[in-house]
């Protein structure tokens, strides 16, 4: 697995990936921009993901936040008739931090096969309790997301505005990912994975690196699960299931570890993929992912952001 690359090339290749991105809507239907801002309020997730990876920490319970984030714009809208966006999302975004913290303290003990399955444990209870209680929940049905607005006002054009406000929001996301990946803590949470026992020879924690990294992971992937329910406009049990997990890790794999933009493509890709496997092959879409995986990690183990980096180092 490749180090995320922390060079400061990054800032004017992210600028100018993100100012393209900004004018697809210009030349794209509605649909396909709609699948674009899918993917980056995804790809928050699927950077969590990627910054407990850093430590050696495979989390198979992400959708857990990504869920609590979707649903706390959800009990937000269909039970206070608050769609304001600028409340939302940082009160989802604060409360899956909150959530971390606690399970972090749990967490933070076990690691390798340990941590994986006991953190999809906590997702399915979750998807449990959303089942079970429908009075609180909506039970499989789900909750209902209608009424969006920003500062006090609703857009003329909704889909358009939610556009660039993820973009906005995935382009700070990402900022923040760079910047943690090259803080002491992102180093420390790399020397986790490799030699916790020397971490604690140099006086160091390597549990409450894990802690700290947890907490960041979970509170933007609250993020993108808050940005997710605004998009489609309804949330469900389902975002808090196993297969949600597995496709933030799938993605991961997909896309690659080697940059803090590598979630992004990779996630970009996979609905990409998704959606055109359903369209033309709706009973077979999940072969033909999977298919879609394993040609990538067979001639391109570091995934999508490693081809991307073999085509720029290529001399012209």
């Amino acid at each position: 697995m490749s180090e995320p690359e922390t060079h400061p090339s990054l800032p004017l290749a992210a600028i100018v990936a993100f100012a393209v991105i900004a004018i697809l809507p210009l030349f794209l239907s509605d649909w396909i921009t709609f699948l674009i801002a899918l993917a980056l309020a995804k790809g928050a997730v699927v950077l969590g993901v990627v910054l407990l990876l850093r430590g050696g920490l495979i989390s198979f319970g992400h959708a857990l936040y990504f869920a609590i984030g979707a649903y706390a714009v959800g009990f937000l809208t269909n039970r206070f008739g608050i769609g304001e966006a600028l409340v939302g999302l940082p009160l989802a975004t604060i409360i899956s931090a909150l959530v971390a913290a606690a399970l972090g303290l749990l967490l933070m003990r076990f690691r390798g096969i340990y941590f994986a399955m006991l953190s999809l444990a906590l997702s399915m209870i979750l998807y449990t309790v959303l089942i079970k209680f429908y009075d609180f929940s909506g039970g499989t049905d789900g909750l209902s997301v209608r009424g969006f607005t920003l500062a006090g006002a609703a857009p003329a054009h909704p889909g358009l505005v939610q556009y660039y406000l993820v973009l906005v929001l995935t382009a700070a996301v990402v900022y923040v990912g760079a910047r943690f990946l090259a803080s002491p803590l992102g180093y420390l949470m790399q020397a986790v994975r490799y030699n916790e026992i020397r971490i604690e020879y140099l006086g160091a924690s390597a549990s409450h690196a894990i802690l700290g990294s947890y907490v960041v992971s979970g509170a933007i992937s609250g993020l993108g699960g808050a940005l997710v329910a605004y998009l489609v406009g309804h949330v469900s049990p389902e975002l808090a299931f196993w297969v949600s997990s597995g496709d933030f890790v799938f993605v991961a794999v997909l896309g690659g570890t080697g940059s803090v933009f590598a979630p992004l493509i990779g996630s970009i890709a996979f609905e990409f993929v998704k959606n055109y496997a359903l369209k033309f092959s709706p009973n077979t879409w999940q072969l033909t992912l999977g298919v879609f995986l394993l040609v990538v990690i067979y001639f391109q183990p570091q995934g999508l952001w490693g081809l991307l980096t073999r085509l720029r180092a290529r001399p012209r």
